[in-house]
């Protein structure tokens, strides 16, 4: 018997109705269409959910009596589903219904990120070891783990396997998945709802716990010292902790030394981005488990080498490669593949043109209104040094110079100076939009010169 809708909290309402419209649709509309879209709030009986551009108004017009139909499943007749865009205000305040603390908390595991699914490159391969190794003897292996690396490389893919690996196979253990997000959402929802013993029984009750994106713990003072008595009491009791972030443990400053030493403490290991062969198996994997058709080796090639920014992007561009062919009649050939990407990647249609360190050095002195003598100097001051990195990343990623070699053309630095300027410019890349425009920016304009 259906509950009432009083008496269900939104993350209960959201597990159902994504179990409903998962079994109302196919795998590969599910995966091209609906997958993405996620749940915002619920205002009475009617699901608001949030779509990317790209295929909220299809999803509404092709699927809205579909999404109608799971909603009345849960919730009963009359329920009703509102697509919106992620950037759109939220309605005034209306009634809702109220989530317990703990259900902020609720991160549900996906069960299509397994072991067996993820692809080892020379770019994971030590994290993918280490992950396996924890899944299968947790807190006896590497304790804590922690995985860092650019967003979109498979971080989260690494933490769902473990945890859907414990749960398997696991003889009863028990194993919670997190973000550090949500952890401080449910810390402050139980500080300030009274039940910080129901948030310490659901954290430090486990045997293993992982964390994703710990770099979002950074000040924020109480949650960092909660989590450094759930660290304390989960490693002293042996239980497992597996943790990733977007950089190493010594570079997130903003974070309390003691909890930088603790996650420095066990193994630290990173993911890159995939090489040519292991974005190309990624490809093939996906399309022979979303059984999307009939899909020409080519295509996918010149997915592989087009695009190589990291693996969010590369099956997000064969989602909408294989969308196209499927919205216009047309088979997915290489052809229709260019097609597409030449307006999802419009720099990716360009021949990549060589160019010199001294070319990037100028393009980056005219971009962010430097000079050459301040590039070069030793100067930390903005924006000088980002300057600097980024003309560093490009020199490294645009020509076939040597790390030494590029470091002698920035005022003799070392080549460790040189890595660390990659590293960062990438990780500003990944955090701020203005960044990353800037460094394809002017990328794009060197190509064109």
């Amino acid at each position: 018997m259906r509950a009432p809708v009083s008496e269900l909290d939104p993350a209960t309402v959201w597990h159902r109705f994504r179990g409903e419209l998962r079994k109302a649709v196919n795998e590969s509309t599910w995966h091209i269409w609906l997958e993405r879209m996620a749940f915002r709030e619920l205002e009475g009986t009617t699901i608001v959910l949030d779509a990317p551009d790209d295929i909220r108004t299809w999803a509404q017009a092709r699927f809205g009596r579909v999404l109608n139909a799971c909603a009345e499943i849960v919730l009963g007749p009359g329920a009703s589903v509102r697509v919106a865009a992620p950037d759109e205000p939220a309605p005034p305040p209306r009634r809702t219904v109220p989530a317990p603390p703990k259900a902020a908390a609720a991160q549900q595991l996906n069960p299509r990120l397994t072991f067996d699914q993820f692809v080892i490159g020379e770019s994971n391969r030590l994290a993918h070891a280490a992950a396996l190794a924890v899944a299968e003897a947790p807190g006896l292996a590497y304790n804590p783990l922690f995985i860092c690396g650019p967003p979109g490389l498979g971080k989260t893919h690494l933490l769902h396997s473990i945890a859907n690996y414990v749960h398997e196979h696991g003889g009863g253990m028990t194993a919670r998945y997190t973000t550090a997000e949500a952890f401080t959402d449910h810390f402050v929802a139980a500080l300030q709802g009274g039940d910080m013993e129901g948030f310490k029984a659901l954290y430090r009750g486990v045997d293993v716990l992982l964390v994703d994106d710990v770099q979002f713990l950074a000040q924020k003072a109480k949650t960092e010292q909660e989590f450094f008595h759930t660290f304390n009491v989960l490693h002293q009791a042996g239980a497992q902790l597996v943790l990733t972030s977007d950089r190493l443990p010594r570079d997130m400053d903003a974070l309390e030394d003691r909890l930088r030493e603790r996650f420095e403490a066990g193994l630290v290991c990173d993911v890159r981005p995939a090489d040519r062969a292991t974005r190309l198996t990624i490809l093939r994997k996906r399309v022979a488990q979303d059984d999307v058709g009939e899909v020409d080796p080519q295509a996918l090639e010149l997915i592989a080498d087009r695009v190589d920014t990291n693996i969010r992007a590369l099956e997000g561009a064969l989602i909408r490669v294989v969308a196209f062919g499927s919205l216009t009649g047309r088979p997915v050939t290489a052809e229709l593949a260019a097609e597409v990407l030449a307006g999802l990647y419009p720099e990716l249609n360009r021949k990549k043109k060589a160019v010199t360190i001294k070319e990037i050095q100028e393009g980056a002195c005219e971009a962010f209104g430097v000079s050459m003598e301040a590039l070069l100097s030793s100067s930390r001051t903005q924006p000088a040094a980002f300057a600097r990195q980024v003309a560093m990343y490009l020199a490294r990623e645009l020509t076939g110079a040597t790390l030494p070699t590029i470091g002698r053309a920035f005022g003799n630095r070392n080549h460790t100076t040189v890595l660390h300027a990659c590293r960062r410019t990438s990780e500003r890349m990944a955090a701020d939009r203005e960044a990353y425009e800037a460094v394809h920016s002017l990328m794009r304009s060197l190509a064109e010169h």
